[in-house]
């Protein structure tokens, strides 16, 4: 064999064998990709954080302390949040329940002209199919409380592989970072330029989702108890998650129940939800989201619309900051390239 032949082999034959290994990496850290995606997000987002503790503590004392505070803001909310839900939904269930014994005048009007016009069979008390629809609904929260239990111990899991790579991450994440700046095929200052436009990304991205889906929330569920509907803070809750969905946001709760009301004679209560919706809580992510982006990601809203449901779907919840930040980071390299 000739040398350029022997360094043609050794050359397939080192790429083959990266392959492989990449491809056993992937298989050992499949099962925890989740987690370790968020640690590595919010290592990014708290990482100005640690630096101020760096100076005085020194890097390791950093890194621990700002693990902390993040646990913090993660379990302490979340277990509020619980503790809530579980003191409301009682009061929640039996107010739907009350609901669906008997529908309101407008709904049995439009139900009887439905059931004339469309030719498919359908009960004629609506209240039966709404009672219907609250068995299901209710039997699928009770079998997903009930995952949720048994599922329990991987939830902590997961939680404890989230903290511990969150502090290593925190520790050594300029590490890491000069890593992979020292194997990127670009020169250098693009790549630390690369880099830094990703981080402003990923922590622009997560401030102004958290922070837009906290309004809304907040928003929403001070309307629904000014207005007397039943588990405010419920409501309030299940609209600031939904503000994170791509989209339908928090009008996936608004928008019902401001019908409901409308249908169910409370025509003045169903108006005002449904302007304090527009007028208010819709109107929070189209001024508070630019305003806290603003000279911080400058990409076409079309790309951001598509990162963020493509994200997601493929993804699942922590796609919808890693799909925006793959399809920017995707632009940027095409620039860099095209000015090169």
């Amino acid at each position: 064999m000739t040398e350029t032949g022997k360094a043609l082999f050794e050359r397939i034959l080192f790429v083959a064998v990266t392959l492989v290994l990449a491809y056993l990496v992937y298989l050992v850290l499949a099962p925890f990709l989740t987690p370790l995606v968020w640690a590595a997000i919010l290592a990014i987002f708290f990482d100005s954080w640690k630096e101020r503790f760096r100076a005085r503590t020194g890097p390791t004392r950093a890194a621990l302390a700002t693990t902390l505070i993040a646990a913090a803001l993660i379990i302490t909310p979340a277990v509020f949040l619980l503790s809530m839900l579980v003191r409301e939904m009682p009061l929640l269930v039996e107010r739907l329940q009350q609901a669906s014994v008997k529908a309101p005048d407008q709904v049995e009007r439009i139900w009887a002209i439905a059931r004339q016009r469309i030719p498919v069979s359908l009960p004629e008390d609506p209240a039966q199919l709404i009672g219907q629809q609250m068995q299901r609904g209710l039997s699928m929260l009770a079998s997903g409380a009930g995952l949720a239990l048994t599922n329990i111990f991987a939830t902590l899991g997961s939680l404890f592989i989230f903290l511990f790579a969150l502090f290593f991450l925190l520790r050594d994440g300029h590490e890491l970072v000069e890593l992979l700046i020292g194997l990127m095929p670009l020169p250098e200052h693009e790549s630390r330029r690369l880099a830094r436009e990703t981080r402003d990304l990923i922590v622009a991205s997560v401030g102004a989702g958290l922070a837009v889906a906290a309004a809304q929330g907040a928003i929403g569920g001070i309307a629904f108890w000014l207005l007397g509907i039943g588990a405010a803070g419920v409501w309030g809750v299940v609209m600031a998650l939904s503000a994170l969905i791509p989209v339908v946001g928090a009008a996936l709760v608004w928008v019902p129940t401001a019908a409901w009301l409308m249908l169910s004679g409370e025509l003045v209560r169903g108006i005002v939800l449904a302007l304090v919706g527009v007028l208010g809580i819709s109107m929070v992510d189209n001024i508070l989201r630019p305003l806290l982006l603003s000279d911080k990601v400058s990409a076409n809203g079309l790309v951001i619309f598509i990162g963020l449901l493509g994200g997601a779907s493929a993804f699942g919840f922590v796609g919808l900051v890693v799909g925006p930040v793959i399809l920017i980071t995707a632009g940027s390299l095409l620039r860099m390239f095209q000015e090169r």
